[in-house]
């Protein structure tokens, strides 16, 4: 008889760049990129895990780039903000197709095309089986999605911050500059902000500390990597707890 899989988190917030919907040269979107991540959390979702997406600009405007190449930062963030939500709208075609219900709530009002964020609509979505992606970052310049990823995941009573990166953790410094870097199985929010690892910024560090979320920064180019966290599998790094915590 086949052993029923069981997964460790029942909520999941999953924060993706925006480089992860383009191919290799991490500008725009590829349409064959955003299906197979869309595989990855339709399998997911075949657990019975429910999912939350924050999402990435990168790969259209960042906002703190375009300001330093001339834009007043405010509006550069929000065209950052705006490349958001198209992205977002590239995940959910790719997810429909795939049969997964989908929601697009965005922290800017486009009535057209996504809902408002409402967070108690959004809570009944993830309860109805849809998966529920979060544009706008938090509809205020000056904070990066990563922020609005740890707010969010708050708001909606997420057990677990899903970090994807493109590296299998995160590392003293930066493993292709230094290859004998060393890589963390498990850190605190403390130690991160006082190392200045910049896989996350501050503020999302400070939010998750305060609220206790704990945050997983993983390969998701990896097969099945997304499974394979929620599953309970210890890859990547942990961040959580304080100087005595014990990675379960």
């Amino acid at each position: 008889m086949k052993k029923k899989l069981v997964p460790k988190y029942r909520r999941i917030l999953l924060k993706l760049s925006g480089e992860a919907l383009a191919d290799d040269s991490g500008i725009g979107i590829c349409p064959a990129v955003v299906m197979a991540l869309a595989r990855r959390v339709r399998e997911v979702r075949g657990l019975g895990v429910q999912v939350v997406i924050v999402v990435g600009g990168g790969n259209i405007v960042r906002g703190i780039a375009a300001s330093a190449g001339g834009l007043e930062r405010a509006t550069a963030d929000y065209m950052g903000m705006l490349a958001t939500v198209i992205n977002a709208l590239a995940l959910q075609d790719a997810l429909e197709r795939t049969g997964v219900a989908t929601r697009v709530q965005s922290a800017i009002t486009m009535h057209q095309i996504a809902e408002p964020f409402i967070r108690r609509r959004a809570v009944r979505h993830l309860e109805k089986g849809r998966v529920v992606i979060f544009g706008g970052g938090t509809g205020n310049p000056y904070f990066s999605t990563d922020t609005a990823a740890a707010l969010r995941a708050t708001e909606v009573g997420a057990q677990v911050v899903l970090k994807a990166t493109k590296v299998d953790g995160i590392y003293e410094s930066d493993p292709k500059k230094n290859p004998k870097a060393k890589r963390f199985d498990r850190i605190t929010y403390q130690e991160a902000m006082q190392r200045r690892l910049r896989v996350m910024d501050a503020t999302a560090f400070s939010l998750c500390q305060e609220s206790r979320m704990p945050i997983v920064v993983f390969d998701f180019s990896q097969p099945h990597s997304i499974r394979r966290v929620v599953l309970g599998e210890k890859i990547g790094t942990l961040v959580a707890g304080g100087p005595d915590y014990k990675r379960a």
